[in-house]
This record gives C-alpha cells, sequence and structure tokens, in this order.
C-alpha cells in the first residue's frame, strides 16, 4: 500500500511539474490582455500582434490546459474563473517584473544611459529644448528620449522614467521636486490695438480662445466662466502652442503661460499674470528610480537652470 501510494505521489508531482512547465509567460500575458480588454481585438491592440494571432494562441493555451478560460458571447470576452485566476496570477507577475526592472535601472554608477522623458509641448518649445541641449553637452553618456504629451504618462509601469510636468497636485504615488512656478496672463496680438492693463470687462467684448476638452485646464475654464468668457470663445484648441499660434494669427484673445507669449514680439501681455491660475512645474519619477544617477544628475541640472529662471516663467506685472 506504501509502495503505491508512492509511486502515485510521484505522478502527482510529475503532473505539477508538467502543469508548470505547459505555460510560458506570454501565455500569462495573453490571458491578462484578452481579460484587461474584454474582447480579441483589444487584445491584439495591446500585444502588437493580428487578431487571428490572439485567437489561435488563445485556443492553444486553453487546449494545453484542458480549460476553458473565456465565456463568448456578442458583448465580447468574460474570463471564467480559471480565466479570473490565470489573469490574477499575471498581474502579480507583471508587477514583480516592473519592480525587478526599476531596482535593476537604478543600479548604474555613471551618469550614462537612456532617460525616457515626458513632457508637454509648450514646455519643451518655451522652456525645455535649451536646456536639454545643454545637458547633452554637460553628459554625453545620457541619451533624452522625449515624449511629448499633454498627459500624464504611467510612470509605475515605465512608460516613461521622468515626467516634467505643470501640476499643483501631482500624483501621491510618486516623488518629485518643485522648480519653480508658472504665471499665466491674458495675451492678445498688436493688431487688435487694445492696450495693457485694461479690465477684463472690456475685453470680454473680444473674440477669446479656449481650451478644447482634451487640454486639461479646469482652471483656465473656471476662470473663464466666472468672467463671462466662455461665450465669447470663437476657437477652441487642445494644445498651448496651438493656442499660440491662434493669437499669432489674430484668431482672438487667451490666458497662456507667460514664458510661452513673452518672447514674441507680436503679441502684448495684456493682464498681469493672474494669481488664481498660478501652477506649479514638477520633476517627477518613481520611488523605485531615486538611486539612479542619471536621473538626479538630469534632475539637479534641471533645478538650478528652471529656477535661475523663475521670475520670468512667473510673469511680469504690468506696472
Amino acid at each position: 500500500m506504501q509502495k503505491r501510494t508512492g509511486k502515485q505521489s510521484g505522478k502527482s508531482s510529475d503532473t505539477a511539474q508538467k502543469t508548470r512547465s505547459n505555460l510560458a509567460w506570454n501565455d500569462f500575458e495573453l490571458v491578462l490582455a484578452i481579460a484587461t480588454s474584454g474582447s480579441l481585438s483589444g487584445a491584439s491592440r495591446s500585444l502588437g500582434v493580428s487578431h487571428a494571432t490572439v485567437f489561435r494562441r488563445l485556443g492553444d493555451v486553453e487546449q494545453r490546459l484542458g480549460v476553458t478560460l473565456f465565456e463568448r458571447s456578442r458583448t465580447g470576452y468574460r474570463p471564467t474563473l480559471a480565466g479570473e485566476e490565470l489573469a490574477d496570477t499575471a498581474r502579480v507577475m507583471d508587477e514583480a517584473a516592473l519592480a525587478a526592472e526599476r531596482k535593476v535601472a537604478g543600479r548604474d554608477l555613471e551618469p550614462s544611459g537612456e532617460i525616457w522623458t515626458t513632457t508637454t509641448d509648450s514646455l519643451l518649445m518655451g522652456v525645455l529644448a535649451p536646456l536639454f541641449t545643454q545637458f547633452r553637452h554637460k553628459y554625453p553618456g545620457i541619451v533624452l528620449d522625449v515624449a511629448v504629451s499633454n498627459q500624464l504618462f504611467n510612470l509605475t509601469r515605465r512608460e516613461a522614467d521622468v515626467a516634467i510636468r505643470p501640476s499643483n497636485r501631482p500624483p501621491e504615488n510618486l516623488i518629485g521636486r518643485p522648480l519653480t512656478t508658472i504665471g499665466q496672463a491674458v495675451y492678445g496680438h498688436k493688431d487688435l490695438g487694445l492696450t495693457p492693463g485694461m479690465p477684463i470687462e472690456t475685453l470680454a467684448n473680444q473674440p477669446w480662445i479656449g481650451a478644447g476638452p482634451r487640454l486639461p485646464d479646469s482652471a483656465v475654464g473656471e476662470w473663464m466662466d466666472n468672467h463671462g468668457l466662455k461665450q465669447a470663445c470663437v476657437y477652441r484648441v487642445d494644445t498651448l502652442v496651438s493656442i499660440l499660434s491662434a493669437i499669432r494669427s489674430r484668431m482672438g484673445l487667451a490666458v497662456i503661460p507667460c514664458y510661452l507669449a513673452d518672447e514674441d514680439p507680436d503679441i502684448i501681455q495684456l493682464t498681469d499674470p493672474i494669481p488664481e491660475l498660478e501652477y506649479g512645474l514638477w520633476f517627477l519619477m518613481h520611488p523605485d528610480l531615486r538611486g539612479v544617477v542619471r536621473i538626479h544628475a538630469l534632475m539637479d541640472f534641471l533645478t538650478e537652470a528652471i529656477r535661475a529662471q523663475k521670475h520670468r516663467l512667473a510673469g511680469r506685472l504690468l506696472h
């Protein structure tokens, strides 16, 4: 009896080992992608493969395991209990892999390598481009890979290493450093014949340019609403650089950061910087990257360079 039990135990062990070897990481990744998106087409987009490939691979995984992982319906793919268990395991594996990657990335000793950086188009054009050039001259071993977007990339998932972003409330799961304060004022083309210092009530009679719904600046929208300016909007666009372009084309007046317009001789500042529209400029990164030499080199360089321009970035008073 004991001998028979021993054989059964050995078979169970062999079966368990075989089951573990049946799934590779890309199988878990596949199940997680389908469970997250709820469809094969969504999974194919996130994985960067064809719909047919996702369908074939899912069938292969289910055949190897001998279980159904998803219930098919007209509304999409819903994970079964087995599918949800595999998806949960994949999430844990994914987070562990990302954590390991972040820790390994922090072990460099010299300021070299690549830094994935994200910022906005207006900050890149009006502030950062010349500073990045200076930084490259100082640290030739570091390559900057810059993603320009008005949306905050997910630093936890390493969509970027660092973010240089305007914010009054940066995400709590990130660490960073406040760099300076950005001022905003009302600007218009000089050909409109307006005089700096005119009251907002008078400027409300002019055509205005507003932020489109994809430009996250609720403070400016609320300020315009409080001053009855939304009704005066004749044009909306979803980037600050595009708003500046609209001002240049004499489309109307707009609130934009002072640093973006003050260097243009054809655009005049019509109001003082508006106190309630000030916002902070932050250097943000994931906590696991705090020990990375190259990232600290960039943070320290930008801190000194940007704070040296704090008066320009805060905007000037008209009187």
